[in-house]
């Protein structure tokens, strides 16, 4: 499409021409390694820092211009020239073929003797397909959604109104809205819709034994609840059975959940825990251990603040602090993600419109926390999916 450049009445001011094109998708990363040689000095006290900008010149991405900069502290970077190549040049990896003359077009044309600014050789070439949460999904990787709920005392009696679990028959409370708002999103990735549902911090009935992993549908062999709906009825159900106790530890569920998915590391599975909590972490030391632990499997943590309470260990979780345990080891992933109910309360009232923002934050990480552990373990989606020829390309230099 070209279009006419309007300024000065009654002058030309040029032509504009925009082009558009469709590009295909493609699942392929190309990273390569290059070193550079002799390039022109753009630093008074020193050599040059080198950088390269990668452009492609044509629509069939089969001509790559690339330009070379010397880098600057202050952003204005030096031209140092350009060379250009190909994609099926560039796969060849390292030959007498990938070694490229840097040409600066003004000093080339301003002196007679001049040769080149510098060479740059390409040493490694490899491509990897990039697979997305998606290809997974349609490969038939199942998400395996597990809750876990606080029943410690500082919670509030159940029965009254300022309670994080008061039953209100007219509104959901904190809980319930975390439940289903997580929950209706999860369960359309899993098949079966049976979903492992527990309790922590509580006395149970009849001898009033403090558990930290109890079923909330009381069965001890089967902890499956079906749908979300399940969970809630369980939940609600629960509420009027246990006395709400103590303290708040995290490590027994997670290690619950991480032992199943230790079970199934094929990438046929994966593992997501919701913790919906109202205080501090009282078994920090065994949680940092669980969490460490964890994050070698298929398997990711989700952590939901309600109520009022300051959540700094919660936000240690989400943070780097977490991925050395006490005993040294280190996480492989990062797994955890904490997000704090208050800030998505809506000021409106509307709580469908808090329960769907707090739904895509919450769930904004498990993508990604799923593919780097398939990543890590080489694994692709089934069944595997053919790669475009043009791809992504990443460069270090």
């Amino acid at each position: 499409m070209e279009r006419v450049l309007s300024g000065i009445p009654g002058k030309k001011c040029g032509n504009i021409i925009f082009t558009a094109e469709e590009l295909s998708n493609c699942r392929d990363i190309a990273t390569m390694q290059l070193c550079a040689n002799k390039l022109d000095k753009k630093d008074f006290f020193g050599k040059s820092d080198p950088f390269l900008v990668f452009y492609r010149s044509n629509e069939d991405g089969t001509t790559v211009k690339v330009d070379v900069f010397d880098w600057d502290r202050d952003g204005s970077h030096d031209f140092i020239g350009e060379f250009t190549t190909s994609y099926r040049e560039l796969s060849r990896g390292q030959s007498q073929f990938n070694v490229y003359e840097v040409l600066n077009p003004k000093k080339k044309g301003r002196k007679k003797k001049y040769v080149n600014s510098g060479t740059v050789t390409l040493l490694s070439f490899k491509v990897e397909s990039e697979y997305t949460f998606v290809d997974f999904i349609r490969g038939g990787t199942q998400l395996n959604f597990t809750v876990a709920i606080d029943f410690t005392a500082s919670n509030g009696n159940p029965s009254q109104p300022t309670s994080l679990h008061y039953m209100n028959p007219y509104q959901l409370n904190a809980y319930a809205m975390a439940l289903k708002a997580v929950g209706e999103i999860v369960q359309d990735y899993d098949s079966d819709k049976l979903f492992p549902a527990y309790g922590f911090g509580a006395k149970l009935p009849p001898d009033g034994k403090i558990s930290h992993a109890f079923p909330l549908n009381s069965d001890c062999e089967n902890a499956n609840c079906v749908g979300i709906e399940g969970v809630l009825e369980a939940y609600y159900d629960c509420l009027r059975k246990v006395q709400l106790y103590g303290p708040t530890n995290f490590a027994p569920v997670i290690n619950q959940v991480a032992q199943c998915a230790s079970e199934v590391t094929d990438g046929s599975q994966y593992f997501v825990l919701l913790i919906i909590t109202d205080g501090v972490i009282s078994d920090m030391v065994q949680t940092r251990e669980a969490v460490v632990t964890a994050a070698s499997l298929p398997m990711s943590i989700i952590i939901v603040g309600v109520g009022p309470a300051e959540f700094d260990a919660m936000e240690e979780l989400d943070g780097d602090e977490v991925r050395v345990s006490s005993r040294g080891r280190v996480a492989e992933r990062d797994i955890v993600q904490f997000v704090p109910f208050r800030d998505y309360i809506d000021r409106s009232g509307n709580q469908v419109l808090s329960m769907a923002r707090l739904a895509k934050d919450v769930l904004a990480e498990i993508p990604d926390q799923l593919l780097s552990f398939m990543k890590s373990r080489g694994i692709e989606p089934r069944p595997s999916l053919t790669p475009s020829p043009t791809p992504q390309i990443s460069v270090h230099l």
